[in-house]
Protein backbone atom coordinates (compact mmCIF):
# COMPACT_ATOMS: atom_id res chain seq x y z
CA UNK A 1 0.00 0.00 0.00
CA UNK A 2 0.76 3.18 -1.17
CA UNK A 3 2.21 6.18 1.57
CA UNK A 4 -0.99 8.05 2.43
CA UNK A 5 0.18 11.55 2.97
CA UNK A 6 -3.30 13.26 3.99
CA UNK A 7 -2.96 10.48 6.56
CA UNK A 8 0.43 10.82 7.38
CA UNK A 9 -0.38 14.63 8.34
CA UNK A 10 -3.74 13.99 9.94
CA UNK A 11 -2.38 11.44 12.31
CA UNK A 12 -2.65 12.69 15.97
CA UNK A 13 0.74 13.02 18.16
CA UNK A 14 1.76 9.49 19.64
CA UNK A 15 2.46 10.31 23.37
CA UNK A 16 4.71 7.88 25.24
CA UNK A 17 5.10 8.52 29.33
CA UNK A 18 7.92 7.09 30.81
CA UNK A 19 9.28 7.24 34.71
CA UNK A 20 12.85 6.13 34.98
CA UNK A 21 15.64 6.35 37.84
CA UNK A 22 19.49 6.84 38.04
CA UNK A 23 20.03 3.40 36.81
CA UNK A 24 18.45 4.85 33.30
CA UNK A 25 20.52 7.92 33.74
CA UNK A 26 23.94 5.97 34.26
CA UNK A 27 22.89 3.12 31.39
CA UNK A 28 22.63 5.96 29.16
CA UNK A 29 25.76 7.78 29.68
CA UNK A 30 27.76 4.71 29.59
CA UNK A 31 26.10 3.80 26.31
CA UNK A 32 27.28 6.87 24.62
CA UNK A 33 30.78 6.27 25.76
CA UNK A 34 31.29 7.63 29.17
CA UNK A 35 33.36 5.69 31.42
CA UNK A 36 35.96 4.62 29.25
CA UNK A 37 38.53 6.80 30.46
CA UNK A 38 37.80 5.47 33.77
CA UNK A 39 40.58 7.99 35.30
CA UNK A 40 38.77 11.03 34.25
CA UNK A 41 36.73 12.43 37.24
CA UNK A 42 35.27 14.89 35.41
CA UNK A 43 32.88 11.86 33.84
CA UNK A 44 31.66 11.14 37.14
CA UNK A 45 28.73 13.11 37.74
CA UNK A 46 27.26 11.35 34.82
CA UNK A 47 28.21 7.99 36.12
CA UNK A 48 27.78 7.98 39.95
CA UNK A 49 24.46 8.64 42.06
CA UNK A 50 25.93 10.69 44.54
CA UNK A 51 24.86 14.39 42.75
CA UNK A 52 23.99 12.68 39.59
CA UNK A 53 23.53 14.68 36.57
CA UNK A 54 21.87 13.61 33.31
CA UNK A 55 23.77 14.40 29.92
CA UNK A 56 21.63 16.72 27.77
CA UNK A 57 21.59 14.26 24.41
CA UNK A 58 19.41 11.32 26.52
CA UNK A 59 16.44 13.93 26.13
CA UNK A 60 16.58 12.49 22.26
CA UNK A 61 15.89 8.69 24.04
CA UNK A 62 13.44 9.44 27.37
CA UNK A 63 10.18 8.55 26.62
CA UNK A 64 10.83 7.04 23.03
CA UNK A 65 8.05 5.65 20.57
CA UNK A 66 9.39 2.95 18.36
CA UNK A 67 8.32 3.79 14.92
CA UNK A 68 6.93 0.16 14.36
CA UNK A 69 4.49 0.70 16.80
CA UNK A 70 2.76 3.26 14.80
CA UNK A 71 0.19 2.14 12.02
CA UNK A 72 0.85 4.77 9.51
CA UNK A 73 1.30 3.23 6.52
CA UNK A 74 5.37 3.35 6.54
CA UNK A 75 7.58 0.54 5.14
CA UNK A 76 9.68 0.63 8.66
CA UNK A 77 12.13 -2.25 7.90
CA UNK A 78 13.16 0.44 5.52
CA UNK A 79 13.57 3.74 7.41
CA UNK A 80 16.58 5.42 8.30
CA UNK A 81 17.11 8.04 10.68
CA UNK A 82 18.98 10.73 8.40
CA UNK A 83 19.00 13.98 10.46
CA UNK A 84 18.69 14.84 14.37
CA UNK A 85 17.73 18.48 15.44
CA UNK A 86 17.20 19.48 19.40
CA UNK A 87 16.75 22.15 21.49
CA UNK A 88 17.34 21.64 25.19
CA UNK A 89 15.16 24.13 26.60
CA UNK A 90 16.21 23.19 30.51
CA UNK A 91 18.23 20.31 32.42
CA UNK A 92 17.19 16.96 31.95
CA UNK A 93 15.90 15.53 35.31
CA UNK A 94 18.27 12.83 36.04
CA UNK A 95 15.20 10.70 37.74
CA UNK A 96 12.25 11.38 37.19
CA UNK A 97 8.74 11.18 35.21
CA UNK A 98 8.13 12.64 31.77
CA UNK A 99 6.37 12.17 28.87
CA UNK A 100 6.93 12.47 24.32
CA UNK A 101 4.67 13.74 21.71
CA UNK A 102 5.38 12.52 18.51
CA UNK A 103 3.78 13.99 14.94
CA UNK A 104 4.37 14.32 11.63
CA UNK A 105 5.41 17.89 10.86
CA UNK A 106 5.72 17.56 6.97
CA UNK A 107 6.68 14.37 4.28
CA UNK A 108 8.70 14.92 0.69
CA UNK A 109 8.23 12.87 -1.52
CA UNK A 110 11.74 12.67 -3.66
CA UNK A 111 10.42 10.02 -6.19
CA UNK A 112 10.20 6.47 -6.80
CA UNK A 113 13.57 5.06 -6.14
CA UNK A 114 14.80 8.01 -3.55
CA UNK A 115 12.12 7.49 -1.21
CA UNK A 116 9.87 9.75 0.88
CA UNK A 117 11.49 12.46 3.57
CA UNK A 118 9.56 12.65 6.73
CA UNK A 119 10.17 15.15 9.25
CA UNK A 120 8.70 14.63 12.79
CA UNK A 121 8.41 17.10 15.74
CA UNK A 122 9.04 15.53 19.09
CA UNK A 123 8.48 17.34 22.17
CA UNK A 124 9.92 16.10 25.81
CA UNK A 125 7.71 17.38 29.07
CA UNK A 126 8.44 17.00 32.16
CA UNK A 127 5.24 14.88 33.92
CA UNK A 128 5.55 16.89 37.36
CA UNK A 129 4.53 20.54 36.04
CA UNK A 130 4.11 19.67 32.45
CA UNK A 131 7.06 21.98 31.58
CA UNK A 132 8.77 21.75 28.21
CA UNK A 133 12.30 19.88 28.25
CA UNK A 134 12.91 19.47 24.67
CA UNK A 135 12.03 20.16 21.42
CA UNK A 136 13.63 18.39 18.25
CA UNK A 137 13.37 17.43 14.97
CA UNK A 138 13.76 13.94 13.38
CA UNK A 139 14.37 13.61 9.83
CA UNK A 140 13.60 9.89 8.84
CA UNK A 141 13.94 8.57 4.87
CA UNK A 142 11.52 6.67 3.95
CA UNK A 143 13.13 4.35 1.40
CA UNK A 144 11.04 2.48 0.36
CA UNK A 145 8.04 4.94 0.53
CA UNK A 146 8.98 7.54 -2.20
CA UNK A 147 6.62 8.05 -5.60
CA UNK A 148 3.40 8.54 -3.67
CA UNK A 149 2.10 11.41 -5.31
CA UNK A 150 2.92 14.14 -2.25
CA UNK A 151 4.81 17.29 -2.84
CA UNK A 152 8.46 17.12 -4.29
CA UNK A 153 10.20 20.18 -2.45
CA UNK A 154 13.32 21.17 -0.97
CA UNK A 155 14.38 19.63 2.33
CA UNK A 156 15.68 21.39 5.60
CA UNK A 157 19.14 23.04 4.65
CA UNK A 158 21.69 21.89 6.29
CA UNK A 159 24.39 23.56 8.39
CA UNK A 160 27.47 24.46 6.23
CA UNK A 161 31.07 23.61 7.73
CA UNK A 162 33.69 26.20 8.19
CA UNK A 163 36.33 25.99 5.45
CA UNK A 164 39.38 26.67 7.58
CA UNK A 165 40.65 23.81 9.25
CA UNK A 166 39.24 22.45 12.69
CA UNK A 167 39.86 24.39 15.61
CA UNK A 168 40.20 21.00 17.60
CA UNK A 169 40.34 16.97 17.67
CA UNK A 170 38.29 14.68 19.42
CA UNK A 171 38.91 10.69 19.05
CA UNK A 172 36.66 8.36 20.88
CA UNK A 173 36.75 4.65 21.27
CA UNK A 174 33.18 3.08 20.48
CA UNK A 175 32.97 -0.12 22.62
CA UNK A 176 32.50 -3.41 20.99
CA UNK A 177 29.63 -3.37 23.49
CA UNK A 178 28.05 0.27 23.04
CA UNK A 179 24.98 -1.07 21.31
CA UNK A 180 24.08 -3.69 23.55
CA UNK A 181 24.13 -1.41 26.16
CA UNK A 182 22.55 1.39 24.75
CA UNK A 183 19.93 -0.84 23.17
CA UNK A 184 18.63 -1.38 26.90
CA UNK A 185 17.48 2.72 27.11
CA UNK A 186 14.60 1.36 24.85
CA UNK A 187 15.88 1.15 21.17
CA UNK A 188 15.25 -2.79 21.38
CA UNK A 189 15.08 -2.78 16.96
CA UNK A 190 16.96 -6.45 16.20
CA UNK A 191 19.25 -4.78 13.40
CA UNK A 192 21.63 -3.42 16.83
CA UNK A 193 21.65 -6.87 17.98
CA UNK A 194 21.34 -9.94 15.47
CA UNK A 195 23.93 -10.72 13.31
CA UNK A 196 21.20 -12.53 10.55
CA UNK A 197 18.97 -9.62 10.76
CA UNK A 198 21.64 -7.12 9.98
CA UNK A 199 22.95 -8.97 6.73
CA UNK A 200 19.40 -9.38 5.73
CA UNK A 201 19.24 -5.84 5.68
CA UNK A 202 22.34 -5.18 3.91
CA UNK A 203 24.59 -4.35 6.85
CA UNK A 204 27.82 -6.79 7.63
CA UNK A 205 26.65 -6.92 11.04
CA UNK A 206 24.74 -4.93 14.02
CA UNK A 207 25.32 -1.44 13.93
CA UNK A 208 24.91 1.12 16.26
CA UNK A 209 22.14 3.10 16.72
CA UNK A 210 21.66 6.81 15.38
CA UNK A 211 21.22 8.18 18.61
CA UNK A 212 23.84 6.05 20.15
CA UNK A 213 25.79 8.09 17.73
CA UNK A 214 24.43 11.91 18.58
CA UNK A 215 25.09 11.06 22.01
CA UNK A 216 28.80 10.16 21.08
CA UNK A 217 28.67 13.16 19.75
CA UNK A 218 27.63 15.38 22.02
CA UNK A 219 29.71 13.65 24.36
CA UNK A 220 32.48 15.07 22.49
CA UNK A 221 31.47 18.68 22.95
CA UNK A 222 31.23 18.11 26.55
CA UNK A 223 34.95 16.85 26.63
CA UNK A 224 36.67 19.06 24.34
CA UNK A 225 34.80 22.45 24.29
CA UNK A 226 32.66 22.50 27.78
CA UNK A 227 35.15 20.75 30.41
CA UNK A 228 32.01 18.90 31.09
CA UNK A 229 29.27 21.29 32.16
CA UNK A 230 26.39 20.07 30.50
CA UNK A 231 24.37 22.69 31.56
CA UNK A 232 25.85 24.83 28.88
CA UNK A 233 24.89 22.64 25.54
CA UNK A 234 21.68 23.72 24.13
CA UNK A 235 21.42 22.52 21.08
CA UNK A 236 22.89 19.95 18.34
CA UNK A 237 21.71 19.16 14.68
CA UNK A 238 23.42 17.28 12.97
CA UNK A 239 23.23 14.29 9.48
CA UNK A 240 23.81 11.03 9.67
CA UNK A 241 26.54 10.01 6.85
CA UNK A 242 27.11 6.56 7.15
CA UNK A 243 26.51 3.94 9.69
CA UNK A 244 29.11 3.26 13.32
CA UNK A 245 30.06 0.01 14.12
CA UNK A 246 30.57 -1.48 17.65
CA UNK A 247 34.53 -1.15 17.48
CA UNK A 248 34.57 1.73 15.22
CA UNK A 249 37.18 4.27 16.35
CA UNK A 250 35.88 7.42 15.62
CA UNK A 251 37.25 11.08 15.04
CA UNK A 252 35.39 14.69 15.89
CA UNK A 253 36.76 17.65 14.27
CA UNK A 254 35.22 20.68 15.96
CA UNK A 255 35.00 24.33 14.74
CA UNK A 256 34.06 27.18 17.56
CA UNK A 257 32.80 30.18 16.88
CA UNK A 258 31.49 32.36 19.82
CA UNK A 259 28.36 30.71 20.33
CA UNK A 260 28.10 28.39 17.71
CA UNK A 261 30.40 24.98 17.50
CA UNK A 262 30.12 23.51 14.12
CA UNK A 263 31.76 19.49 13.80
CA UNK A 264 32.14 16.16 11.36
CA UNK A 265 33.12 12.89 13.02
CA UNK A 266 34.40 10.59 10.98
CA UNK A 267 35.65 6.79 11.18
CA UNK A 268 38.89 6.88 9.82
CA UNK A 269 40.14 3.14 9.90
CA UNK A 270 36.67 2.87 7.60
CA UNK A 271 37.32 6.62 5.52
CA UNK A 272 34.34 7.32 6.05
CA UNK A 273 32.67 10.79 7.37
CA UNK A 274 29.42 8.99 9.69
CA UNK A 275 27.94 12.41 11.24
CA UNK A 276 28.19 15.46 8.65
CA UNK A 277 26.68 18.86 9.09
CA UNK A 278 26.76 19.58 12.51
CA UNK A 279 25.47 22.42 14.49
CA UNK A 280 25.87 22.92 18.29
CA UNK A 281 24.58 26.28 20.19
CA UNK A 282 26.43 26.59 23.61
CA UNK A 283 25.92 28.70 26.43
CA UNK A 284 28.74 31.40 27.80
CA UNK A 285 29.97 30.28 31.05
CA UNK A 286 28.43 32.75 33.00
CA UNK A 287 24.95 32.03 31.49
CA UNK A 288 25.25 28.09 32.30
CA UNK A 289 21.90 26.83 33.48
CA UNK A 290 21.56 24.65 37.36
CA UNK A 291 19.89 21.35 37.15
CA UNK A 292 16.42 21.80 38.53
Amino acid sequence: MALNYDMLLASPPAIKHQQYGDRDTILYALGVGLGVEHQDERQLPFLWERDLLALPTSAATLAWTRFADLDLGITYAKMVHAEQRMVVHQPVPPVGAVYSQLRVQDVVDRGVDRGAMIYWERKLFNQQDDSLISTQILSILARGDGGFGGPDRPSLRSHEIPERGPDMKCEMQVSTRSALIYRLTGDINPLHIDPAYARKVGFPGPILHGLATYGFVGHAILRSVLDYDASRLVELDGRFSAPVYPGDRIEIDLWVDGDIVSLRATAPDRNLVIFDNGRARILPKDENRSAS
